[in-house]
């Protein structure tokens, strides 16, 4: 994505040392990721444990909603559609939250936000505005959402669509963990609770910066990325 208008993020000082380790930020991360993956993005139990999901769920987004299905059912209302499909994708993999299933599930049960949500899906995937604007308009889409009693408008429920429909561009932020992973990586992540394009620019600086750093282990997309950064960040992986 063209980043543009960025906030300035940087490597801190802990990419280099911390404490008395003698490996950099980015080396320790590598090291762990490795312990966990031998073979690294091609080791069969990462693929099986991280990629092979987030992989498939983009496969199924464009055999169902690819930019010219997503046209015609535009072009013929099917909002409810365009929407349903969209939840029944990412349904099948455990990027949101359930509550946050939920919540997204209620805000598009009326028309308007089916249709709010369909449309503001499609621009912000192909539109013809800058990447910011279009992300923008998106989060302020997503925040008119229809809420009941969770709120919409969180960052895994911004981001996760692009994530899955152009894994090759967008990135997708679960904010604790990839708080977590940039501290211990040494990268500065200017983040805050509310969704904007300054700090989404500055989430595709640092996968920018994984992805440069650790070009060895020869990461394909954003898939790639994200699951490097889920490792260092989640509980999962200690």
């Amino acid at each position: 994505m063209d980043l543009q208008g960025q906030t300035k993020c940087t490597m801190t000082p802990a990419a280099k040392t911390r404490g008395s380790s003698r490996f950099s930020g980015p080396e320790r991360c590598r090291r762990k990721f490795l312990r966990f993956f031998p073979e690294g993005f091609r080791d069969t139990t990462y693929i099986s444990w991280e990629r092979e999901y987030k992989w498939s769920a983009h496969v199924r987004w464009v055999d169902e909603l690819s930019r010219a299905r997503m046209q015609s059912m535009l072009k013929a209302g099917e909002y409810a559609e365009i929407a349903r499909r969209a939840v029944t994708i990412e349904s099948r993999t455990n990027l949101l939250f359930s509550f946050e299933k939920m919540a997204l599930r209620d805000a598009l049960r009326t028309p308007k936000g089916a249709r709010a949500f369909a449309e503001g899906l499609y621009e912000l995937l192909h539109g013809r505005g800058s990447d910011e604007t279009r992300f923008n308009q998106w989060v302020g889409i997503v925040g008119t959402l229809p809420r009941q009693q969770t709120r919409v408008l969180t960052w895994p429920l911004v981001t996760v669509f692009g994530f899955i429909a152009q894994p090759d561009r967008q990135m997708f932020l679960k904010p604790n963990v990839t708080r977590r992973a940039a501290n211990v990586y040494g990268f500065e992540f200017a983040y805050g609770s509310k969704p904007s394009w300054e700090i989404y620019s500055c989430l595709l600086q640092f996968a920018s910066q994984v992805r440069r750093d650790q070009r060895a282990l020869r990461p394909r997309d954003m898939i790639d990325v994200q699951s490097f950064i889920w490792v260092q960040g989640s509980d999962e992986y200690e």
